[in-house]
């Protein structure tokens, strides 16, 4: 593995790796824990629906479903092509016909910059294999909240349990990297003031590309400052989803409390 790509052999998996793999022409990746035993867990909208536009192109488009169809299923799974939510797959149907990835952690941010596709890597460390798992199995009876592209999606899930860090507010992105990239390479096309058109098309391609890496490495759950580590437990008792405002809340509460030899 390295800059240029992070395939990865099946023999060299090891349990509580973070794994992914590339759909539809390298669209987007779908993201899983490894848990051994050719098994995968990993975070899905269900019925194809990704994206969740509801409509057809879910399935057509950008479909992270088992690979196996409803009326031929998988003979270890069964049939998976109607489940959302965590589930757990063997591996063939997670990689639905792709190849497999290692997402890497605690990189260098030169290194994060140098791979600049999102969602292959992050400056954050993991926790031990043993963490990892204990969250993987834990969310796979007691679900990781509604599935949301920009804000709670496969990759997010899966940067879970490797670092245990969850984003309290609601007005930035999840943790994952496809999802910074994508709003960042938004960000840098329409914000590009219109003076810099009338430089030379290198120019304005370097300015644009500096804005796509700068809004990629500050939006890295290594380096943002909007996260708090949060218990699996904690977690699933206050609600992915209905609890993030009590979790903000309570951090902020938290900050106020004076602590050990200190004052206010």
């Amino acid at each position: 593995m390295g800059v240029l790509s992070n395939r990865i052999s099946r023999e060299a998996l090891k349990p509580g790796d973070h794994i992914y793999s590339w759909r539809h022409a390298y669209i987007y990746a779908h993201h899983g824990i490894y848990v051994g035993e050719g098994k995968v867990i990993h975070f899905t909208q269900g019925g194809g629906q990704e994206i969740s536009i509801g409509t057809v192109l879910d399935r057509i488009i950008f479909s992270s479903s088992p690979s196996h169809p409803s009326h031929r299923p998988c003979l270890a799974c069964g049939d998976q092509s109607r489940l959302g939510g965590v589930i757990s797959s063997c591996i063939d149907c997670f990689l639905a016909g792709g190849d497999l990835y290692l997402f890497q952690y605690g990189v260098s941010p030169a290194f994060f910059l140098a791979k600049a596709r999102g969602g292959t890597c992050t400056i954050a460390s993991s926790d031990s294999s043993e963490v990892v798992l204990h969250r993987a199995s834990f969310l796979l009876t007691n679900g990781f909240g509604v599935y949301h592209i920009f804000q709670n999606n496969c990759e997010d899930f899966a940067i879970y349990c490797k670092t245990g860090l969850l984003v309290i507010t609601r007005i930035s992105v999840g943790r994952s990297g496809q999802a910074a990239s994508f709003l960042a390479a938004t960000s840098a096309i329409v914000s590009s003031p219109l003076r810099y058109l009338t430089t030379s098309f290198s120019g304005l391609a370097a300015v644009g590309y500096g804005m796509y890496c700068f809004s990629r490495l500050v939006s890295d759950i290594g380096v943002r400052r909007d996260v708090e580590k949060v218990p699996v437990e904690r977690l699933v008792t206050v609600g992915l989803d209905s609890g993030v405002d009590e979790l903000d809340a309570e951090s902020e509460t938290n900050s106020l409390i004076p602590q050990k030899g200190t004052s206010i």
